[in-house]
């Protein structure tokens, strides 16, 4: 079968159509992973959680890690062990703290400056490689989507939104999670860090997606986990809705997240999508 994310397809092209892969769990999904949490609130500049400035809406641009899934914690262990093994910080395990701060949603590239800034390229980019074969093993087996996902991939279709995945992880990651989420009919596009000329922080990625899907930053907005992330949608001109499944919400606040919300149940992340379906602006993009 070839590749789902080939050159020649990426953002070229809508994603093929593919039966569905039925979610299948086994394992042990670690649930020793519990970064600090704080209070979920709107952002400091608004008392009321709102984007019904964006009608008529015409699109949703996702991340993938820890938005539409919550692999952080397997990223963490990945991580965690790698970076143990190879005597990075004397051998002392990384804390989820550090994670945190230091790793999560970064892109590879940018990684291997900061973690191992003295090291040969080729020596830090195969330890990279590593840990992430190391974490599709852990995913193949304990991914989970993040809660209320589904409910809201069918909010989207009925309202004949635009969609896309902008991510930092790598194609093969991307390969391996986007069918076991069920999802290979729901993105029309996919684009992938490195692909584009910069990466998240920057806004390329999520411009490159706003072109590809032919749509207007003033009339989308974004779901993302990370602080890189939410710099890149809001360097890109767009909201972003920040997820503080595994991130502190004051981390995601500071970064510019227009509001912030647990998962995709969130009560808050529904009332705002009452409110948008609720304009008679709100039309479809076809």
């Amino acid at each position: 079968m070839p590749s789902l994310l080939s050159s020649n397809f990426f953002l070229t092209t809508h994603l093929h159509k593919h039966p569905h892969f039925s979610l299948n769990f086994s394992g042990f999904y670690p649930t020793s992973y519990h970064p600090p949490r704080t209070s979920i609130s709107c952002s400091a500049h608004s008392s009321k959680c709102s984007l019904s400035f964006l009608a008529p809406l015409e699109a949703i641009l996702f991340d993938i890690d820890g938005t539409i899934c919550d692999s952080d914690p397997l990223h963490y262990y990945a991580f965690r062990d790698m970076l143990q093994e190879v005597g990075f910080n004397g051998g002392v395990p990384i804390t989820e703290e550090f994670f945190i701060e230091t790793i999560s949603g970064k892109h590879n590239v940018n990684l291997a400056t900061i973690l191992f800034p003295d090291w040969e390229p080729q020596r830090s980019q195969k330890i990279l490689e590593d840990k992430e074969a190391y974490f599709r093993r852990l995913a193949s087996e304990q991914l989970q989507p993040m809660n209320g996902l589904h409910k809201l991939c069918k909010w989207v279709e009925e309202q004949g939104l635009r969609r896309a995945a902008v991510t930092s992880a790598p194609r093969s990651n991307v390969e391996l999670l986007i069918p076991m989420l069920g999802l290979l009919d729901f993105f029309e596009t996919i684009v992938i860090g490195s692909d584009c000329e910069r990466v998240k922080p920057f806004p390329d990625p999520y411009l490159k997606a706003l072109q590809a899907l032919k749509v207007s930053h003033k009339h989308t907005f974004v779901f993302e986990d990370s602080v890189s992330g939410i710099k890149a949608g809001v360097a890109a001109g767009m909201p972003v809705v920040g997820l503080a499944k595994r991130n502190p919400e004051k981390l995601l606040a500071a970064a510019g997240a227009s509001f912030v919300i647990d998962d995709f149940d969130d009560p808050k992340l529904w009332g705002v999508l009452e409110e948008l379906q609720r304009k008679p602006e709100v039309t479809t993009a076809t």
